[in-house]
């Protein structure tokens, strides 16, 4: 629908639109008169002070659209929802750094916070060593042998190399976990580690544990652990809801010189079983169910089913259950029982080198099997600087992501709270409804963390509403293409803070493009690369284009990433991420996968993956895998193709399935019905979370010359709004 410019907008307008009394519209009127007076009709200036003079978040929705879309008439693409303020930028980490040592990196190039935080990025990139000692200094991280430099170059051609683009920190030895729990100029022992609230006891106070309590807790099953008698490095895995018990658990087995597995909660048995088999898990973390609402969802018989190694086996609720456990199955109370002589003995860390693995995740590549990526010492080390430079995270600040140890968010919110002395924030149910919305005001959060379908569904049911959310001072954003109405709506809630967008990858530990406190944000875009990272959108001739220039194409990573992965343990890291790709000044660039657009205005806009993966509500998830499931939904079917296909309008991407029958004449075919038996198949076997929107019947599929179906041309025409694409 169109809007009304600002200057032509009157008090009637506002009264309509509000439903209020004329008194009421009036001084709203005058107010929106004297800011246009101010500042004219259609600039970012009129904006910030309509969010900070007229716009509250109990006025409705659609006078916010009113007055965004007013000011913005005229403007074009990407206008700005958020300014930094010069007094509150010099208050930034980055911020306080530049002021302190601007001049000193960019010589008389720097100016100011603000206008000088694009050559601050160029600085990163140019001058690496220079920029992660100063970054891992800010963040008091500690060696217990300190690296011979910040990076030994190693010059990446087409041969294989171990270190593409260099290496990090050679000879360092660290514990990540232990950097978690040392006291420092960011923590105390009485500092709050995490804020917590289940689900249901939405009245009662939220729970706080402080550093010393968590330590504690840490050390105690640090010290199991090891009653289990696993060789040293051996991998452990947690398929839980992230709550106290699974983070507690992560920084335990990290402390303890064991590698994580993580496994999402949300999984089938044949998924945790793929996992536990390529990750070679010695052993696992579970509990007997999860708990959401009046609902209790059976977890440790998936465990069961999938055939898992011994489990130690965590009550959702209480201090025991009566549930009959596997013949070398563990209680969690016996667990703990074994050590507790130990209680409050600090257990030493065990020191590793720089390269050992910490972590193993998996993230769908497009042969059905997912990619096993392993986070060394060092990747967590990059979340943090994420968290530090772009979502300024630091001391006194609660953040909260609804996430899971199974998604690289999970350990990232770990690293990224507890690094940079922040309060981690965590509730355990469901963060779709008013509990959460109360939780996040009760606890205080300043940093909240979401991905676009969760907000859809805020928005749809209102049930933030009459919630306090201003102690909230940025949203982060990952996961999925957000869409700039939705998210107008949730930077409303909280007083017009802004939205960070996030987007990054497992085999990066963190993100290679993103926003900033220091830059102007505009909804569902992206401000910048993300420090350290170099990008380059490709043309059509497979090159990149020249830098700075707007364009759209498949988007390829500079190979010089601090804390990026450099192997995979099931597939070949060189063949996967550079194999094919171009050079650019003598380094061969990092394959990514998704198509991004630059605009005119510097900013970036992500337009889903350019291979065969597909992102669903976050979740990143290969086409073969899906369709291997719903080939054999139905005995009519004779083959599929699973397509992710974002609205029309923006937002995520849309799980459509284009089906080819056995009988080409199949004309009767029910297609609702096989939606549903899709549905109740992808959902049974692979993710309870996936959904099928439509069913699309085809005679044939497109394929190349060597028979590969081209789902490119399946999406682009979809996309398009053709739902019954001829082909």
């Amino acid at each position: 629908m169109g809007y009304k410019a600002l200057d032509r907008i009157t008090r009637s307008d506002i009264e309509e639109e509000l439903g209020t009394v004329a008194a009421a519209a009036e001084r709203i009127h005058e107010r929106l008169t004297e800011i246009v007076r101010n500042y004219g009709p259609d600039t970012p200036d009129t904006w910030r002070s309509i969010c900070d003079r007229v716009l509250t978040p109990d006025l409705p929705f659609s006078f916010h659209q009113m007055m965004y879309y007013g000011c913005y008439n005229g403007y074009g693409t990407d206008p700005p929802a958020w300014i930094p303020d010069p007094e509150t930028a010099i208050l930034t980490n980055v911020g306080q750094l530049l002021e302190r040592r601007g001049k000193e990196f960019l010589g008389s190039k720097y100016k100011d916070p603000i206008s000088s935080f694009s050559d601050l990025q160029e600085f990163s990139v140019s001058t690496p060593e220079v920029y992660w000692k100063i970054v891992l200094d800010e963040m008091s991280i500690s060696f217990s042998v300190p690296p011979q430099c910040i990076l030994r170059d190693s010059p990446f051609g087409e041969s294989h190399s171990s270190y593409p683009g260099g290496q990090w920190l050679p000879e360092a030895f660290l514990n990540p976990a232990e950097n978690c729990l040392s006291l420092n100029s960011k923590r105390s022992l009485e500092d709050i580690a995490i804020i917590w609230r289940d689900e249901g006891d939405d009245i009662l106070p939220v729970n706080r544990m402080t550093v010393r309590e968590f330590r504690a807790e840490v050390w105690l099953v640090a010290h199991a652990i090891k009653t289990l008698g696993l060789d040293k490095g051996s991998a452990i895995a947690i398929d839980m809801p992230m709550n106290v018990n699974s983070v507690v658990i992560y920084l335990a087995i990290v402390l303890a010189g064991y590698v994580v597995v993580s496994i999402a909660d949300s999984f089938a048995p044949l998924e945790i079983s793929t996992r536990l088999k390529i990750s070679e898990a010695k052993a696992i973390f579970t509990q007997d169910l999860i708990i959401r609402g009046d609902k209790s969802i059976p977890l440790y018989s998936r465990i069961v089913e999938a055939q898992s190694p011994v489990a130690v086996v965590i009550p959702a609720r209480g201090s025991s259950f009566s549930m009959k456990l596997r013949d070398d199955d563990i209680s969690w109370h016996d667990f703990l029982g074994r050590v507790k002589h130990f209680k409050e003995c600090e257990f030493a860390a065990v020191e590793q080198p720089v390269e050992a693995f910490t972590n193993i995740l998996f993230s769908s590549g497009t042969t059905g099997e997912p990619k096993a990526i392993p986070w060394t010492s060092a990747t967590p080390l990059k979340a943090a600087a994420d968290a530090w430079c772009h979502l300024d995270i630091h001391k006194g600040d609660v953040v909260a992501w609804p996430t899971n140890l199974g998604w690289m968010m999970g350990p990232w919110l770990v690293y990224a709270s507890l690094l940079n002395g922040a309060s981690m924030a965590l509730y355990n149910g469901s963060p779709l409804g008013s509990g959460f919305a109360k939780f996040v005001q009760d606890a205080k959060v300043t940093m909240l963390g979401v991905i676009p379908s969760i907000v859809r569904a805020w928005k749809s049911t209102n049930c933030m509403a009459g919630y306090d959310w201003s102690a909230i001072r940025c949203f982060g954003s990952t996961g999925e293409a957000s869409n700039v109405d939705e998210y107008l709506w949730l930077m409303g809630r909280a007083c017009y803070k802004p939205i960070i967008e996030y987007c990054g990858g497992t085999e990066i530990g963190g993100g290679f493009i993103t926003g900033s406190f220091l830059q102007a944000q505009s909804l569902a875009a992206f401000s910048t690369p993300a420090m350290g990272c170099s990008l380059f959108i490709l043309g059509s001739d497979g090159n990149p284009i020249p830098e700075n220039v707007p364009g759209i194409g498949e988007l390829a990573l500079g190979p010089l990433m601090f804390g990026a992965s450099n192997k995979l343990l099931n597939a070949d890291h060189h063949d996967v991420y550079f194999k094919g790709m171009p050079l650019w000044k003598g380094r061969v660039l990092r394959r990514h996968g998704d198509v991004f657009e630059r605009t005119s205005r510097g900013y970036y806009h992500a337009h889903g993956r350019a291979d065969d993966t597909m992102n669903l509500g976050g979740i990143k998830v290969s086409s073969v895998e899906i369709e291997r499931i719903c080939n054999a939904a139905d005995n009519s079917v004779l083959e599929t193709a699973a397509i992710g296909v974002p609205p029309s309008g923006g937002g995520p991407e849309q799980l459509v399935i284009a089906v080819v029958f056995k009988d080409l004449e199949n004309t009767k075919a029910d297609l609702n019905q096989l939606r549903i038996s899709f549905n109740s198949a992808v959902q049974k076997k692979l993710n309870p979370l996936f959904r099928v929107s439509q069913v699309v019947p085809l005679s044939s599929l497109p394929r190349t010359a060597s028979n590969k179906v081209m789902r490119r041309v399946l999406r682009q025409q979809l996309a398009q709004g053709d739902r019954n694409p001829k082909l």
